[in-house]
């Protein structure tokens, strides 16, 4: 296993919420993987639609909840895949996320823990504490 280098940051409000998963998005490069974990609630679409924006602008992002995975196009790519709603290693053969997963393509996956094996050793992991009008604690691992 590789060894993480883990920050820590405390978000107070939504704004500051979204100015941190921006800085976050500024350090990755196509190729990188972000898993997103914390309960229902917690921000993990919020914190990917501010990260997408950074990356690409616009306000494209939507939860692919029962889609399981947006791309948006840009330079580079980026790659939103959703597994609450995955049961087990065979919705993942059928739904073929594993093509998600490219060389060009930033990909952020939330609910991870629904198919673990499908993230690469290099995963970047943000994990977020908090719901509704609470702030929330983020935890930020890098290989």
């Amino acid at each position: 296993m590789l060894a993480m280098r883990v920050t820590h940051a405390r978000a107070s409000d939504p704004a500051h919420f979204s100015r941190v998963a921006a800085e976050f998005a500024k350090t990755l490069r196509a190729g990188d993987v972000v898993a997103l974990s914390g309960p229902l609630g917690a921000g993990k679409t919020t914190f990917v639609a501010a990260a997408v924006h950074a990356l690409l602008g616009g306000d494209l992002v939507t939860s692919p909840t029962f889609t399981f995975w947006h791309r948006y196009e840009g330079a580079p790519m980026v790659n939103h895949l959703d597994l609450y709603r995955v049961e087990g290693p065979h919705d993942l053969a059928t739904l073929g996320l594993e093509d998600a997963f490219t060389d060009d393509a930033i990909v952020f996956v939330e609910w991870p823990e629904r198919a673990p094996d499908l993230l690469p050793a290099s995963t970047l992991r943000v994990t977020i504490q908090g719901a509704g009008d609470s702030p929330r604690e983020l935890e930020i691992a890098r290989p």
